[in-house]
């Protein structure tokens, strides 16, 4: 049928209902069923978790996980049941039947931006003339400059610290 011999719509078709329709034309359904995992993987394990492990593949009913530590494949090996069973009450169609957790350098997820992390309050907190003064008498007796320097920074961030826990 061509353009001029079909009907009007009446509404546009989705694409995901057009997606679905294609695949189960082609008896690939079921794989359309176990690939929303990666739509729905970081929702359903969380920020914490999604930052840590990924899914790679499906073998056979199998989801296959990378994750990026030892202690996190230790947690997520305590959690995978319940990630299981959120996972089949999501996508029923879906099958999974196991999660195989495997160890890789970084996880294929969308990792956080490289920005530095913002400096803690401590770190702003400025010292007033009377407490530089206070530091230079402590040690005004050490003759060894290498020592004096050290010596100067280490109790002006111990002063700024004790100042920035105070508020």
């Amino acid at each position: 049928m061509n353009r001029r011999e079909r009907p009007p719509m009446k509404q546009a078709a989705k694409v995901a209902n057009l997606l679905k329709q294609v695949l189960g034309d082609k008896g690939l359904e079921d794989r359309l069923s176990r690939y929303q995992t990666w739509l729905i993987w970081d929702k359903l394990v969380g920020k914490q978790i999604a930052l840590r492990a990924r899914p790679l593949r499906f073998r056979q009913g199998v989801l296959e996980v990378q994750v990026d530590h030892p202690v996190w494949m230790q947690q997520l090996q305590m959690l995978k049941p319940k990630i299981l069973e959120k996972l089949n009450q999501q996508l029923p169609d879906a099958e999974i039947t196991d999660i195989y957790l495997r160890k890789a350098r970084t996880p294929t997820a969308k990792q956080q931006p490289a920005t530095e992390p913002e400096a803690p309050e401590w770190q702003h907190a400025e010292l007033n003339e009377e407490e530089i003064r206070g530091i230079e008498e402590q040690l005004k007796r050490i003759t060894d400059p290498e020592l004096r320097t050290g010596l100067h920074r280490l109790i002006s961030l111990q002063k700024r610290l004790n100042k920035g826990r105070q508020g």
